[in-house]
């Protein structure tokens, strides 16, 4: 059956909208181009979302022709402000961005594990609230928050958790008392890292891999075909509870104490670095397990791992051509600079590591020998083919880290995978929130009222 008029027109609005949000401002001609739709039909489009308040005319193309430059169309950014939320622990980030996606303000709350329920909402709305003020903007149409923990499919609700403080619980409603109209969204933080690695990280090129965040918990975001999986109760990538050798007991289903969350949680790691004869920072949480990782790659590249590694790849045939080059300059430091610009870094580093017995390389080995046991459960389960290393830990390790990883799996198990770092880093949760937010925003304002 042949859709109906109102119903081509909806679906031609948000086609042409689409397109001005992924390319920028457009001509009539353009659209006309990328759409394959007729000239009539786009100068009707045009009027119409023109008339709606959704795009508006915001310069010329300045093509060479006769006759006046044709009109650039753009989306009109104004029209709805959006606020992203990454709440943690210890605090709470915010960005305000119009409807395109151009961050207008950023604020943060830091909030100690001390403060009552009460005050701790208050300076986390009080955050929102003042990034609100210093975009410029008078509402907010759509608030995306992420935040560790599972989330109710029914209701969209953050669950109760014993680990997590009390005032993540309460913050959405705040929120929606506070910010009259606005939509307030809950999601999982590795969910919307993964979502935000997908569109403008790591995982681009992949529809389907496994996020693995590692941080002050572990936790695992599945993308399969290109869709974010949740499960039937939410807690689809659960991760931490995933009973693996090497733990003293069996987790429950109220903690996760002997599930993979033992080994490669922040305390763990932490605790890691101080049996492997490494300086412990001074906080066992996931920026202070990030700092551990963080300076055990420092050491490694700049203690002469590197050489040795690139010594050891040379010799099975791998950078051989760089390591000649560089050799015959005698530079064997900018030598190392410039086979890592071509691309053997992680290979080198990863060499390094494996033949060395310092503090920094035992604990980075027997890391990546605790992070690969969950990645291969789940490798095993998915078949992925990708894995991407997240969360404060996995920034800190990097590529070293990845390769390190990647070489243990693919002891471990007979699928192919590919182990990436996340190349957003700290941001991934911010982001994720704030595509969620701008794509709720656009489904609800990208489709302008019948004529």
């Amino acid at each position: 059956m042949p859709a109906s008029p109102s119903t081509a027109r909806a679906i031609n609005d948000r086609l042409a909208l689409r397109l001005l949000q992924q390319e920028g401002p457009l001509t009539a001609g353009q659209l006309k181009q990328l759409t394959g739709l007729s000239r009539p039909t786009v100068a009707d489009l045009v009027d119409r979302l023109t008339a709606s308040g959704l795009i508006t005319v915001v310069g010329e193309s300045g093509e060479q022709r006769r006759g006046p430059n044709a009109r650039l169309y753009g989306i009109v950014a104004d029209r709805a402000h959006l606020a992203a939320l990454d709440v943690r622990t210890e605090g709470v980030l915010v960005l305000v961005s119009d409807l395109v996606g151009r961050v207008r303000a950023e604020a943060s709350a830091p909030i100690g594990g001390d403060t009552g329920t009460g005050p701790a909402v208050e300076q986390a709305v009080a955050a929102v609230e003042s990034a609100l003020k210093e975009a410029g903007a008078d509402r907010l149409h759509t608030v995306g928050i992420g935040a560790p923990g599972l989330i109710d499919p029914a209701t969209g609700d953050l669950r109760d958790s014993a680990g997590l403080p009390a005032w993540h619980r309460s913050l959405a409603a705040a929120l929606q008392d506070r910010l009259p109209g606005a939509r307030v969204t809950v999601e999982n933080e590795t969910n919307l890292a993964a979502l935000a690695e997908q569109r403008e990280g790591a995982a681009r090129d992949r529809d389907t891999f496994v996020l693995l965040w590692l941080g002050h918990g572990v936790g695992a975001a599945v993308v399969l075909d290109g869709t974010l999986r949740r499960g039937a109760s939410g807690g689809t990538g659960e991760i931490g509870f995933l009973p693996v050798p090497g733990t003293s007991g069996l987790p429950s289903a109220t903690d996760c104490d002997g599930g993979f969350h033992s080994l490669t949680g922040a305390a763990a790691v932490v605790a890691l670095a101080g049996e492997c004869g490494l300086p412990t920072p001074a906080t066992s949480d996931g920026p202070g397990a990030a700092e551990a990782v963080r300076a055990a790659v420092a050491e490694v590249a700049s203690a002469g791992a590197v050489r040795a590694a690139v010594a050891e790849v040379a010799s099975a045939g791998a950078v051989r051509a760089g390591v000649a080059e560089v050799a015959s300059a005698g530079a064997v430091r900018a030598g190392v600079a410039e086979v890592a610009s071509a691309g053997a870094e992680r290979e080198a580093a990863a060499a390094g590591a494996a033949s060395g017995d310092r503090p920094a390389v035992r604990f980075l080995r027997a890391l990546a020998d605790r992070i690969a046991v969950g990645a291969a459960s789940v490798v095993a389960v998915l078949d992925p083919g990708c894995v991407v290393l997240g969360g404060e830990v996995g920034q800190a390790g990097g590529a070293v880290l990845a390769e390190l990883v990647r070489e243990r799996l693919g002891r471990m198990s007979p699928l192919v995978t590919e182990v990436r770092a996340s190349s957003l880093g700290g941001t991934a949760v911010l982001r994720g929130a704030l595509l969620t937010a701008r794509e709720r925003a656009q489904d609800d304002l990208f489709t302008p009222p019948e004529r």
